[in-house]
């Protein structure tokens, strides 16, 4: 008896495992049958509705400018073919020491590395001389001006709005103030009406 039980129990588990597949199979068909249309569109009223039933459509809207230009993900790219001759020539312009643009007197052209290291070694100079430094002090000193600027132009507009209550409320007292000679006359009686 406890056999009978024992296989009944192993037949209801391998039942189970053997349904478990078989259901997550029809779940992925339906999964499946859903169809996803993924289109780029440039206006709103370019994104097509969907046809079929179960059919999920994601639009994605470009601005119209970049209707003919190489997607972004397309544009960069690391890979050694794609980098420009100037960059190629570059590095191999400071390869060896010796040669075009190295300044030794040993292999052709070694004089022209002479004038670019004197021009490299101006311009240097020429990024640290006065007239940079000078320009650098007037930088700073904007910078250090428009820092306070939002807090001044706000206590300069407080001063403008208290002197501006200040003149209402003057002329406010002014408008109800008595006129001159009016002190002395007697108050105005009401008019009875026969």
């Amino acid at each position: 008896m406890l056999k009978h039980s024992h296989l009944a129990l192993v037949a209801s588990l391998a039942a189970l495992a053997v349904a478990s597949p078989a259901a997550a199979q029809e779940a992925a068909q339906e999964q499946r049958s859903e169809r996803v249309n993924m289109v780029i569109a440039y206006d709103e009223s370019e994104c097509p509705e969907p046809t079929a039933e179960g059919e999920i459509v994601v639009c994605e809207i470009v601005v119209n400018a970049d209707r003919y230009r190489i997607p972004s993900n397309l544009r960069s790219s690391d890979s050694p073919q794609n980098r420009s001759w100037s960059r190629q020539v570059e590095t191999i312009r400071y390869i060896g020491e010796f040669g075009t643009l190295s300044c030794s007197p040993a292999g052709a052209g070694g004089i022209t590395g002479c004038t670019q290291q004197l021009i490299d070694a101006a311009y240097a100079d020429r990024a640290e001389g006065e007239n940079i430094r000078f320009s650098q002090l007037i930088e700073e000193a904007r910078e250090e001006r428009l820092s306070t600027i939002d807090e001044d132009a706000a206590a300069e507009q407080e001063r403008v709005e208290q002197i501006e209550r200040e003149y209402l409320e003057r002329l406010e007292r002014e408008r109800s103030a008595p006129l001159p000679g009016e002190e002395d006359l007697p108050p105005p009686t009401p008019e009875s009406g026969d």
